[in-house]
């Protein structure tokens, strides 16, 4: 685990897209200490696909301009109490700057989306495809650490050729201070993130109840993150209470 915390309790609401806007983290701050919201299609590649996919009727974030969504939402949120952070998609890195220098502004965290897997984003270099472009990646990652603003990346597991071990110690050396892992089906590789760096590992997929933080507790995460039933009060208060006491936190309470 690493020695940091940089939010409490050590849950954390994950971004959905077209969903997890300022209203949301807020409906939520009552259980969670950080909530990422997007993602957030930043240039025009990564927002002509966003398009396909609302025309195949999902639902995506598409502001006229998206930086100043991000900070227009991050804004919304100076009075609640947790660790508000943002999930950016770019198929170029320039946007990804510029995203960052606003979350810094904010006191917002930016998570660089390497794990969405829909073909019309992985066609134009996001996602999963960005997740296997080891060099792009870490040039993403370095270049928003260089404004000065905490970054990290959200990466999933079970991808082919994808050593995640060996990229987080990249991420690190990028200037990384997080990592967000879909762990799918394959949990173990959650110690074997936190064993191979110092970075603050955030543990996501099936984190519903008491067995499941347990198991990414157990396999060294700092934290766990849930998704889809991140509006729903009941899972998110159950979730809640075994982080806290898991992780030590109920007589903080």
């Amino acid at each position: 685990m690493a020695s940091n915390t940089p939010f409490a309790p050590p849950l954390a609401l994950a971004s959905l897209s077209g969903e997890a806007d300022a209203d949301w983290a807020r409906a939520g701050a009552d259980y969670a200490g950080a909530a990422f919201l997007g993602g957030i299609a930043l240039d025009a590649d990564s927002r002509a696909a966003a398009r396909d996919l609302v025309a195949r009727d999902r639902t995506e974030f598409l502001p006229d301009d998206p930086i100043a969504f991000v900070d227009r939402e991050l804004t919304a949120l100076t009075d609640v109490p947790l660790q508000p952070a943002f999930n950016v998609r770019s198929a170029t890195v320039e946007p990804i700057a510029e995203a960052a220098r606003v979350c810094r502004d904010r006191d917002a965290f930016l998570e660089i989306n390497a794990h969405c897997r829909q073909d019309e984003l992985c066609a134009v270099g996001c996602g999963e495809t960005l997740l296997k472009d080891h060099e792009r990646l870490t040039n993403y990652v370095e270049r928003a650490a260089e404004t000065g603003v905490t970054v990290g990346a959200k990466v999933r597991a079970e991808v082919t050729g994808v050593d995640l071990p060996e990229l987080a110690r990249d991420l690190e050396a990028a200037g990384a201070a997080f990592v967000h892992i879909d762990a799918m089906d394959s949990e173990p590789v959650i110690a074997d993130v936190a064993d191979a760096t110092d970075l603050f590992v955030i543990a996501n997929n099936g984190v519903r109840d008491a067995e499941t933080v347990r198991e990414y507790v157990d396999y060294g995460a700092d934290a766990v993150s849930v998704g889809r039933p991140s509006d729903n009060p009941v899972v998110l208060e159950r979730v809640r209470d075994a982080v806290e006491r898991e992780f030590g936190l109920e007589a903080t309470r």
